[in-house]
């Protein structure tokens, strides 16, 4: 909320200062996505990102589907934290511990937001949906090499 000044000037509020500075951005800085406001991430937060063209093809393959972020080139994402272990995510594919996406020019919008309190994707449907539209093999799946 501004204020006016004796002197007829406009004051800021803290929370106007806050917001402003947070939509400031240095080139180079990591950003993270955040968890809407009214949801909880219990078990920590990362995100999976793929090409914006693989989003559509991956997300009527998902028996639930999480927050999803996005922007011209990017989807991501969110998954608990950890959801890389044990697991090769196929290329195009990137994991993004905590969420946080580096490489993005802005903070990408939320184009998905489940109903209830939980802000996931479950990881290992949405790790086969992204093998099955990738053509990569499962890891688990894949003949050992002794």
């Amino acid at each position: 909320m501004a204020v006016r000044a004796g002197s007829g000037r406009q004051v800021l509020s803290l929370d106007t200062l806050v917001r402003l500075r947070r939509g400031l951005h240095t080139p180079g800085t990591p950003r993270r996505l955040q968890v809407p406001d009214g949801m909880t991430a219990p078990l920590g937060c990362d995100a999976v990102e793929i090409p914006a063209r693989l989003g559509p093809l991956v997300l009527p393959r998902l028996p639930r589907v999480g927050c999803v972020y996005a922007d011209d080139t990017h989807w991501w994402w969110l998954v608990p934290s950890d959801s890389d272990y044990a697991l090769e995510w196929p290329a195009p594919t990137q994991y993004a511990a905590g969420a946080v996406v580096p490489d993005a020019p802005a903070v990408p919008d939320l184009i998905h937001r489940p109903t209830g309190t939980v802000p996931y994707t479950p990881p290992i449907p949405l790790y086969l949906a992204v093998c099955l539209v990738t053509g990569t093999t499962p890891t688990w799946s894949r003949s050992a090499v002794a």
